[in-house]
């Protein structure tokens, strides 16, 4: 394998993601030929990687891929240094596998783990722009003109939002219940976008990553991934 960044490297061979990479390099855990690593230093299958004193081998386990119904109050990583629950424990299996991107404590729904770095790296890619599907239900009535906001783009404090997919489901009492479906990855997006227009989340589940979905999937529940959705998200 080639020179990569260590964050890249570590992730391709499914031991954690590149973030987790680079906190870990932070913590000093990470070293590279004896040495703590750096920042962005590059590596290869030549160079000798220990974290927390193990020594890091060429990944010989399968790939996985599976797609959880997160339930809510549960934290989309591997694991959690004040013992909370993670997507990652719901999961029975050998392999070391971590979450693809993140949905909020509070937001439950759709979230594919995998020990697969290259489907990691490609699906989190800012040039990826795959639309995720939300289900919401909000307070208040949303009217058509603070729907076409979200339609246009909305001015959040990171920076104006790419235009949305929503579709109104439902409005009574004083809720609406809606779909949104965006195509970036901020923290917390779905949230702050709803309430730059005065609605705030009650409810808030993700339903769908470009074509992949719940299906029948109950809150707690996962299942593999078929080998055509695999490739379907290969293809992403």
């Amino acid at each position: 394998m080639e020179e990569m960044r260590i964050n890249k490297y570590l992730a391709s061979l499914g031991i954690a993601s590149r973030r987790e990479v680079d906190k870990m390099i932070e913590e000093g855990a990470i070293k590279v030929n004896g040495e703590k690593a750096a920042p962005g230093i590059k590596v290869s299958d030549k160079d000798e990687i220990y974290i927390r004193g193990k020594k890091i081998e060429k990944n010989t386990e399968k790939k996985v891929y599976y797609i959880l119904n997160k339930p809510l109050e549960v934290l989309s990583s591997s694991k959690d240094d004040r013992g909370r629950k993670t997507v990652v424990d719901l999961i029975k299996c050998k392999e070391r596998i971590f979450p693809i991107g993140r949905l909020d404590y509070n937001t439950s729904g759709l979230i594919i783990l995998t020990n697969d770095g290259e489907l990691f790296n490609r699906i989190i890619h800012p040039k990826a722009e795959i639309f995720k599907e939300y289900y919401a239900k909000v307070f208040g009535e949303i009217k058509e003109e603070n729907a076409e906001l979200l339609r246009k783009g909305v001015e959040l404090d990171d920076g104006m939002t790419l235009p949305a997919n929503v579709k109104i489901l439902r409005r009574e009492r004083g809720k609406t219940e809606l779909l949104v479906a965006i195509r970036e990855g901020r923290n917390r997006q779905v949230r702050r976008m709803l309430d730059k227009i005065n609605h705030p989340v009650i409810t808030l589940r993700r339903e769908k990553i470009g074509d992949l979905s719940l299906g029948n999937l109950k809150l707690g529940e996962y299942r593999e991934l078929t080998n055509e959705e695999v490739n379907y998200l290969y293809s992403l």
